[in-house]
């Protein structure tokens, strides 16, 4: 950390060097002659001449004793940089926060500090634009050391930039009330700059958590919207929404970063509609699974990118090509009598014989830990939904129909995105060179064409998850124009989609003395395909309305079976289980299927969880590299700035 080598407490009433004891300075007893006491002097600094001051003192709040002492210091030279730094973000309110320091207001030949409640303010706004560069808040912002409170004669330097943003925005809307999006493209850092600007807004809603990192380093960066963030609340379901798995299919990301901010904004504004969703419902939107390949395409950008430049990660693997191939699994074992479709193990042969990227690891790990019930990857390339199987039930077959035993559900979960949106199932929409128009822009994934190793197979067979593939349109980098266009032909279908979810039944299922029983099965006659209850007992089954026989079973437990009706103006409804404990023989046709009973097996040669040793500090935290932005300030020879590495 930075060290200042003055006497903060003195400072006030002290401005020379003292000609008294060190005892007597630090209690601010020390007299100097009156013609060496600082006076006040024109603010003449180049980045603070939009103060709302015109006259400032040296030496300055954290010990600069002179103009040229402080343009030669990292301080001022970060605010100089720190618009580029953050890409505009949170500008010019860092530039004015920081002059209130290394500039103070003067008055009457006095020093005026700035208040602690606009530098706390300012901090939580922007602190995640930091956090998106890997740099530390600067040592000067110091709210509790540099800034004082309102008891104490502060003054707010940003009170005349608070009051053109109000004329501003009363500008824009008559009612006061809007919800502002930018329909640009973003780099990799904007992103995550909005994601966790976002969040701080709507902290009590949301929140930013990484699933895992790129073969680069760059954070998968996924934002959670619920009323509990960051906890399962029992009987709330939970969706997940991909974009940009393939990097130079850019649209399905611009769409959830402006999903994620319009969630936030109109939740804030009372939208009935909205809160009822978050309040219901817990979103997780990953943006961008693929970053490094995002860079590639967007170096060439839309008029000049090609069909494939950017898919591939940075180990240039197609990640939806790259997970395990259940499905195959599924076709070879449908001969055993009591074989289960869902929650079938990874094979080892996986770990063994594939390069797995890390992004795919990641994806893996986030599907295992959450109770998914339905899932949304955002592509480009056609106008039309996929769903799965997206590998044919017959290998030398590529373009055969290849229904899993919940055909009806993912129709109506594809139907539901296609309607919804402006133009996907109109007959007369131009396609991209497949026909869909006779189908209502919808599609079984092999029925179009045939490929192993995709995502969504993957999660309807490994967990409980319904996973469609959301192709945008033909244009995977379309132009800046075409952005906010493309917003509103898709925002209501993403709305329909997170709804989508409350239909069918949900429960809990509970022993004998109440308490849950994580595990166990939930299976309908005529469907083989069960899904498994969360942590607490609970569980989401997505059923169409009817009569159906529901049975729920667990190890140790004896069978419940219950016969229920789903009206049609019933979304969804409650069946409650509770098993009885007993003694029971397992079923020797069951444990007779190879690597059925390995599915907490993930990782088996721990090829992702092994790490290697790290530098550290004098602290004991862990040091890490030098950041891009290092070089900013190696080159012009100032003081090496360390207060701003972080874990330095």
């Amino acid at each position: 950390m930075h060290t200042v080598l003055i006497l903060l407490s003195s400072l006030a009433t002290c401005w020379s060097v003292p000609r008294c004891s060190p005892e007597e300075a630090a209690m601010g007893r020390c007299r100097t002659p009156a013609e060496n006491r600082p006076q006040c002097m024109e603010m003449v600094l180049g980045y603070c001449q939009d103060v709302p001051y015109s006259h400032t003192m040296f030496p300055n709040i954290v010990g600069h004793r002179s103009r040229q002492d402080l343009e030669m210091g990292a301080e001022y030279l970060l605010l100089s940089v720190i618009h580029g730094l953050l890409n505009g973000e949170c500008s010019p309110d860092i530039r004015l926060l920081g002059c209130s320091v290394l500039a103070p207001r003067c008055r009457d030949n006095k020093l005026m500090k700035p208040c602690r409640s606009s530098c706390e303010m300012v901090k939580k706004s922007c602190i995640h634009a930091f956090e998106a560069i890997q740099m530390a808040w600067p040592y000067f912002l110091d709210c509790d050391r540099f800034f004082v409170g309102e008891e104490e004669g502060c003054y707010d330097p940003l009170s005349e930039l608070r009051e053109k943003q109000e004329v501003a925005f009363a500008n824009i809307s008559d009612s006061g009330f809007f919800t502002i999006i930018q329909f640009t493209y973003h780099t990799n850092s904007q992103m995550f700059s909005i994601l966790k600007k976002t969040a701080s807004k709507c902290s009590d809603i949301s929140q930013t958590y990484s699933i895992g990192r790129s073969v680069e380093g760059k954070d998968l960066l996924a934002i959670e919207f619920s009323s509990n963030p960051g906890q399962h609340d029992l009987l709330e379901p939970e969706i997940k929404l991909i974009g940009n798995m393939h990097g130079n299919e850019v649209l399905g990301r611009q769409l959830l970063i402006y999903l994620a901010q319009y969630l936030c904004s109109e939740y804030l504004l009372g939208n009935e509609r909205i809160q009822t969703i978050i309040n219901t419902t817990r979103i997780h939107i990953l943006p961008s699974m693929n970053p490094d390949g995002y860079e590639i395409a967007a170096s060439e950008g839309h008029e000049y990118n090609g069909w494939t430049s950017g898919r591939a990660n940075a180990q240039n693997l197609d990640l939806n090509r790259n997970f395990p191939d259940l499905t195959s699994i599924f076709y070879n074992r449908r001969r055993f009598r009591h074989f289960r479709s869902h929650h079938i193990p990874v094979p080892e042969s996986y770990w063994l014989n594939k390069v797995v990227a890390p992004e795919t690891y990641a994806v893996m790990k986030w599907i295992r830990s959450y109770p998914f019930v339905i899932s949304a990857s955002l592509h480009g390339g056609e106008l039309v939904i996929s769903y799965p199987f997206d590998f044919s039930r017959h290998p030398q077959e590529e373009r055969m129909f290849s229904p899993t035993p919940d055909e009806q559900i993912f129709r109506q979960l594809a139907r539901t995105y296609a309607d919804a949106h402006a133009t996907m199932s109109n007959n007369d929409t131009e396609r991209c060179g497949a026909s869909f128009a006779n189908k209502g822009g919808i599609t079984n994934g092999a029925q179009w064409y045939s490929f192993a190793g995709g995502m969504s197979d993957f999660n309807y067979l490994h967990s409980n998850c319904y996973e469609i593939t959301v192709e945008l349109g033909c244009d995977k980098f379309p132009s800046e124009e075409e952005l906010y266009p493309e917003w509103l032909r898709n925002k209501e279908a993403l709305l329909s989609f997170m709804e989508f979810v409350h239909r069918g039944i949900r429960g809990i299922v509970k022993d004998e003395h109440g308490n849950g029983i994580k595990g166990a099965t939930i299976s309908v006659r005529g469907m083989r395909h069960d899904i498994t209850t969360a942590v607490d007992g609970d569980y989401w089954r997505l059923l169409n309305p009817g009569v159906h026989i529901v049975t729920a079973a667990a190890s140790g437990y004896s069978k419940v079976s219950k016969r229920i009706h789903l009206p049609r103006n019933v979304q969804v409804g409650r069946v409650d289980f509770v098993l009885k404990k007993v003694l029971r023989e397992p079923s020797l046709d069951y444990f007779n299927i190879p690597e059925l009973d390995n599915y907490d097996r993930f990782d088996p040669f721990n090829q992702f969880e092994q790490s290697s040793p790290r530098v550290r500090g004098e602290d004991g935290e862990e040091r890490t590299e030098k950041p891009w932005w290092w070089a900013y300030f190696s080159q012009l020879g100032v003081s090496a700035p360390t207060w701003l590495l972080r874990n330095y």
